[in-house]
């Protein structure tokens, strides 16, 4: 496979533009800049690996250089693990690691597919802690990395409902019609833009490239600001 490639969260999928035919699902190890404000700020690894004949485990660690360490959005490490329904991602487990200066913060998370109901313990809010109704097609937030490869399509709008950390949440996108240039260092990628339709002064932006299995770019803004932006330099399969 080659590396790097020009190319960090389903019901009621609307089609509004032709779909792509979906990438089969591949073991992979992607490396991406970290920037906080525009600035490089240490790097990121998202890794998908198969667990056996039926599961596989998405992991994203980002990890900030020393001067920014006390941030915890660049000193985090995620993980789901997950099977497949039809082209469905459908999570078993979830586990979020949060590293600070003085004190780090660990949440793990539990879907229970017999029952339709998701849990988390740990280091989590006493509101979070109750069981929560699952419903077909439901996601953790790292899926969403895989699920937009999958689904966006020039002018594609995409529905998403993301149960993880003891809440339910809905995420709507909007794929943009046509690709744009993305540059990262000495490399060029012709990608879609995928916003993020509801989020408010919270946005994720992803940059999708056809026949690449990871986004190009995961930027995350708030109040209309950059703030953690994932920038791929390169990629590789795994046997």
């Amino acid at each position: 496979m080659r590396a790097p490639f020009p190319r960090l969260l389903l019901l009621g999928l609307c089609l509004a533009g032709p779909a792509l035919p979906a990438l089969a699902l591949e073991p992979f190890v992607a490396s991406y800049q970290a920037y906080n404000e525009g600035k490089l700020a240490g790097s990121a690894t998202m890794k998908v690996a198969d667990r056996d004949a039926r599961q596989w485990q998405i992991d994203l660690k980002v990890k900030g250089t020393r001067g920014f360490a006390r941030l915890a959005g660049l000193n985090i490490e995620q993980s789901t693990v997950f099977d497949t329904v039809g082209e469905d991602f459908r999570p078993l487990s979830q586990a979020t690691v949060r590293h600070a200066l003085f004190m780090g913060k660990k949440m793990v998370g539990t879907y229970d597919w017999n029952a339709n109901t998701a849990q988390w313990q740990g280091d989590i809010k006493k509101n979070r802690r109750a069981p929560l109704p699952l419903q077909s097609g439901d996601m953790s937030a790292l899926l969403m990395n895989l699920a937009v490869i999958r689904d966006a399509a020039p002018g594609r709008q995409l529905n998403y409902r993301v149960v993880d950390n003891g809440r339910v949440r809905d995420y709507q996108y909007v794929v943009a019609t046509e690709p744009e240039t993305i540059a990262v260092e000495d490399l060029s990628y012709s990608a879609l833009r995928v916003s993020r339709a509801n989020g408010g002064h919270d946005e994720t932006i992803f940059w999708v490239a056809d026949g690449v299995p990871t986004p190009v770019r995961i930027l995350q803004r708030e109040n209309g600001q950059d703030t953690i932006d994932l920038r791929l330099v390169e990629y590789q399969g795994v046997p």
